[in-house]
């Protein structure tokens, strides 16, 4: 099965956002330029229909793969998918994909780590609080992670990359 990287932006008290209909317009630039090269890179990026909505438009040159029970608009960018998370990624490596980008909510970010199929996470911490809001997983987990890298990316904002260790 081919690995999958979460890819986040959280407030330092560990919120994805203050809903499910809140834009993550509180990144900074930074921010939004490593989502912007790794989903690139990457080519995909997975995120359930909630989160697809909070954009304007598909993010453009990649594939969007949409979780949702009822699919929205056909579009050439975006790939309309439920069920199982493995039966999607069984797809996107028949695609030729050889990674897979997801990129929340709290739903799917907390189904794939059920599932044991997040393999890495990189989050981008931003020094913002929200109290109350959504959180990066919605369950009970006791997982560990190994550091593989920390980098300072603005004079108050870091990028953190952990391994998954299940």
């Amino acid at each position: 099965m081919i690995p999958v990287t979460l890819i986040m932006a959280i407030t330092a008290d560990g919120k994805i956002g203050k809903s499910s209909d809140h834009f993550a317009n509180w990144t900074s630039p930074e921010d939004k330029k490593i989502f912007i090269e790794i989903s690139k890179e990457f080519g995909l990026i997975m995120m359930g229909k909630k989160t697809f909505q909070t954009f304007p438009t598909p993010l453009k040159n990649r594939l969007n793969v949409v979780f949702s029970e009822n699919p929205g608009e056909k579009h050439e960018d975006v790939l309309w998918v439920n069920g199982e998370p493995e039966e999607t990624l069984e797809k996107l490596e028949k695609l030729g994909h050889k990674k897979a980008l997801l990129g929340g909510g709290t739903s799917l970010n907390t189904l794939f780590l059920k599932k044991k199929l997040i393999n890495e996470i990189i989050l981008t911490v931003e020094p913002k609080l929200f109290g109350s809001g959504l959180s990066l997983f919605n369950d009970d987990f006791d997982i560990n992670l190994e550091l593989l890298e920390l980098k300072k990316i603005n004079q108050n904002s870091y990028s953190v990359k952990y391994k998954v260790v299940y």
